[in-house]
């Protein structure tokens, strides 16, 4: 709900202006599944398709809506859940704070909207919407390792 929330206050300036850019933190989570925790998962979809709906509804007054979905970062949270890094570990390294702020700084010149710091998430989201089943039996068989 904080992103609503932060909508309602900031977007009506923005739309007045003409001008601004929101930014909607969701996670590669929110585009492909945190496994072993459906609330992470759920959210993170709604705050992508949030995100979509203020892009619809406010791009075309000026407003740059951006969403980014980072996968793996170091932050507290990573660090506070071992089932979270167990799942980034399988997937690749960590990344830097600092990475995901340069590639939203490079989206938000480029007014982009999806802002993925590490570009393979593109290629997961791009395999599971080529063909979800086999993404999803994919899935199963990672998750089999992660729980064995």
């Amino acid at each position: 709900m904080a992103h609503i929330y932060a909508a309602r206050e900031v977007l009506p300036g923005m739309q007045t202006r003409g001008s601004g850019a929101f930014v909607v933190t969701a996670s590669a989570a929110g585009l492909l599944m945190m496994m072993q925790s459906a609330p992470y998962t759920v959210t993170k979809h709604a705050s992508v398709a949030i995100a979509e709906w203020l892009a619809v509804t406010y791009g075309g007054q000026g407003v740059q809506v951006h969403c980014v979905c980072p996968q793996g970062v170091r932050t507290p949270m990573l660090a506070s859940d071992p089932r979270g890094e167990s799942e980034v570990a399988l997937s690749g390294r960590v990344i830097e704070p600092s990475e995901v702020a340069d590639a939203m700084m490079v989206a938000i010149r480029a007014n982009r909207f999806l802002v993925l710091p590490r570009p393979e998430v593109q290629g997961y989201e791009k395999r599971k919407v080529e063909d979800r089943d086999r993404w999803l039996s994919a899935m199963r068989r990672l998750l089999a390792r992660i729980t064995s």
